[in-house]
């Protein structure tokens, strides 16, 4: 009997050697998004060794700042123009690179636009299912996310052999400074891809922070009736020091570029105020920003589904309310 017992522990403790976990970082070649610090904390939890893969043209810089997060004991670097763009056609054989000489146990990325492109390739060339929108890990196969557009919560275990999954940024607190991991060079290969070519690539600068990593987050919805009067909110925002988000019905109606949408398929939230202005509260919406620490809608129809899930509730004219608050503040 004890040394069955024996046996089973010495087992469970191999296994959990065996732990290892691939964290594949999202950047700009110059300096890693918060997202990838998320990533970093979801892998901790799963236990065993943390490598982080850093792929870019020239992110040699990035590499040290992913090697100092703790718990990274390896950081893998791959500089090539192959990557310049980071489209997934050429990052997923190098993930695949990777994975076939160290075997990790997990893959793991932030759920972003990136994250989201990426790890369904790998997981189709791995032969498994890939976990999307991991909330919480309760252990190394064992994970929690939402369906129904956030209506529900599900518990799942998985059984491959190799768990690919994707975590919601605002779940996971981002990783700090502190480590030492060691920088080494990722696996070589031809990686360059005639499927997909990189052209060019702009982007919105704008004063006000990030929309996922703001405090105060400010959305509008179809209720502005056009794309000027999110002016309103810009000057709102300005008081706040806030970012600026919107609905998909606003997005769609041509009111805002779509980067700034919040919902199931836009962008997930989680800031300490949310102030949503003009939005009904569609289950979509919802999905993205339930889980924001205090909630205050602002909207002329009492009966709108934004105030069954708002802290604070105000029933009034958002032209009218809106140039308010900002003259007060």
């Amino acid at each position: 009997m004890l040394s069955r017992c024996s046996r089973t522990f010495t087992a469970s403790r191999q296994f959990r050697r065996l732990q290892s976990t691939l964290v594949i970082a999202e950047h700009n070649d110059k300096v890693l998004t918060p997202i990838t610090g998320n990533a970093v904390s979801a892998a901790q939890q799963l236990g065993g060794d943390v490598t982080v893969l850093v792929a870019g043209s020239q992110c040699g810089a990035v590499a040290e700042s992913a090697a100092k997060l703790t718990g990274v004991s390896r950081v893998l670097l791959a500089e090539s123009e192959a990557f310049k763009g980071f489209v997934p056609e050429a990052l997923t054989p190098l993930v695949l690179a990777a994975q076939n000489q160290f075997k990790f146990s997990h893959i793991v990325a932030g759920a972003s636009a990136f994250g989201k492109s990426l790890t369904p390739r790998v997981a189709a060339k791995l032969d498994v299912s890939p976990i999307s929108e991991v909330i919480a890990i309760r252990s190394a196969d064992t994970f929690v996310r939402t369906i129904y557009a956030g209506n529900a919560v599900l518990t799942l275990k998985a059984k491959d052999p190799v768990k690919v999954l994707t975590v919601r940024s605002t779940n996971f607190p981002v990783a700090q400074e502190g480590g030492s991991g060691a920088v080494e060079k990722a696996p070589d290969g031809d990686y360059k891809t005639d499927l997909t070519t990189f052209v060019s690539q702009e982007l919105t600068k704008s004063d006000r922070p990030d929309l996922t990593s703001a405090k105060i987050v400010i959305s509008g919805g179809r209720g502005l009736k056009s794309g000027d009067n999110f002016k309103l909110l810009y000057d709102l925002a300005d008081k706040f020091g806030a970012a600026v988000g919107a609905s998909r019905a606003a997005v769609d109606a041509g009111y805002v570029p779509n980067d700034l949408q919040i919902g199931q398929t836009g962008k997930i939230v989680a800031p300490e105020l949310y102030i949503a202005v003009g939005i009904s509260g569609a289950i979509q919406h919802l999905a993205g920003m339930k889980d924001s620490k205090t909630i205050v809608a602002i909207n002329k129809d009492p009966e709108a589904p934004i105030f069954q899930v708002a802290d604070y509730g105000l029933v009034a004219d958002l032209f009218k309310a809106v140039p308010e608050m900002t003259t007060k503040l």
